[in-house]
């Protein structure tokens, strides 16, 4: 059979097929596997930084892209309960149910913060586990990182010095910015200030800042005017220096207690994607920064 010399070109233009096809519930996992994976990956994000992820239908392009996925990677610790086991159980991929080598929950490597004394749904929007916001305490991602490291190891052995070389480089990338990050934030230690809900919790103890007062009354419900009045009342004694609120979380409560308390609303990113300077790990935490320290310069 001859083969045209247009049909040679063609085929040496193709990309070549990545080893490990990754399926990603966060854009901060996303970002991660990229990091470590860098082209021997591809990545797909189920949701973006504007959509909160306890809140993600199980749509049939998730299912789709599910099922044809060699990696799982999730947060874990229930963030995704609502949506995750149907996507896996409907994509029919036995390799990436939980308990196989093709699913990984970065809760696994961390020790969550926040564990309820006690399951009461009247409490709100609680986890059983702890709080799975994890990602913005700069130690998580480096454990999740050696862990994901191993994981793309075992799944794919013929890289391994691939793998092994670059979460060796990234770890120690992220962990001089690490200790840039904690001498820069200094003069956030003791900030008081109003959440909007509990996904800012490592960063908050991470940094020292004192959590004040929440707009949701309970995890997960949205803020009421009279919360929002009895949260104001409460500010003159106790004040804040700022509201603070994730890229996702809607931005009218914030802004309305933030006028009437006479303290600048602050909008994080909260993960990749939720500012344009956020447009990875490292910059996720240099905006993050840099919009806090705002408040106090």
């Amino acid at each position: 059979m001859r083969v045209s010399l247009a049909s040679l070109l063609l085929a040496a233009s193709w990309p070549v097929a990545a080893a490990l096809n990754i399926f990603a519930t966060t854009p901060e996992w996303g970002a991660l596997a990229r990091e470590l994976g860098a082209d021997k990956v591809t990545v797909y994000v189920a949701t973006s930084a504007l959509q909160d992820p306890h809140r993600i239908e199980a749509r049939p392009s998730l299912i789709a892209r599910a099922r044809s996925a060699d990696l799982v990677l999730s947060t874990g610790a229930e963030l995704e309960v609502g949506w995750l086991p149907l996507v896996l159980s409907q994509s029919g991929n036995a390799k990436v149910q939980p308990g196989r080598p093709g699913y990984l929950e970065a809760a696994d490597f961390v020790a969550l913060i926040e564990k309820p004394a006690r399951l009461d749904r009247s409490l709100g929007d609680i986890h059983a586990a702890g709080n799975p916001h994890l990602h913005l305490h700069p130690r998580n991602i480096a454990e999740v990182a050696a862990g994901l490291g191993e994981r793309m190891t075992q799944l794919d052995p013929k890289e391994a010095a691939h793998y092994g070389s670059r979460t060796k480089n990234f770890e120690e990338r992220w962990r001089q910015a690490s200790a840039h990050w904690e001498k820069e934030a200094a003069p956030l230690k003791g900030l008081p200030v109003v959440v909007h809900h509990r996904d800012l919790a490592y960063l908050i103890a991470w940094l020292g800042m004192r959590e004040v007062g929440a707009l949701e009354p309970k995890p997960g419900l949205p803020p009421g005017s009279a919360h929002l009045a009895e949260l104001l009342a409460k500010l003159k004694q106790t004040p804040a220096k700022a509201v603070v609120r994730a890229a996702y979380n809607d931005a009218r409560p914030s802004e309305w207690l933030a006028q009437r308390a006479g303290i600048p609303a602050v909008m994080l990113p909260y993960t990749v994607g939720g500012t344009e300077r956020a447009k990875d790990l490292f910059g996720l935490y240099d905006d993050t920064l840099a919009r806090l320290l705002a408040v106090v310069q």
